[in-house]
């Protein structure tokens, strides 16, 4: 049920372009190395041409343990999300994933 209702939000989310293009990590036919390989090849270009590089890595292995589901919720209405779905989503969220036998 879960993976039925996921694919029509990331429907729903390509639909209205809240997924841009360059979004490759976690996506179905897309590998999670394109934006590292990416960002190493345009890095290792300016520095060939003499040029400062400053580089912040963040961790957000966690993000999704704490944001907000409100906030989330607004997000996805935002980008067209229908009533039903975010009502389902918001559900999901209150009650934590079901393992479906």
């Amino acid at each position: 049920m879960e993976q039925i209702i996921l694919n029509a939000i990331m429907w729903r989310m390509k639909d209205n372009q809240a997924i841009r293009p360059i979004q490759n990590g976690l996506m179905r036919d897309r590998s999670c190395l394109t934006n590292p390989i990416s960002f190493y090849d345009k890095m290792t270009h300016l520095i060939d041409e003499g040029k400062a590089v400053d580089v912040v890595y963040l961790d957000f292995r966690k993000a999704f343990d704490t944001i907000s589901h409100r906030i989330l919720l607004r997000k996805l209405a935002a980008h067209g999300l229908d009533g039903h779905s975010l009502h389902w989503v918001k559900n999901w969220l209150e009650a934590g994933p079901r393992e479906w036998w």
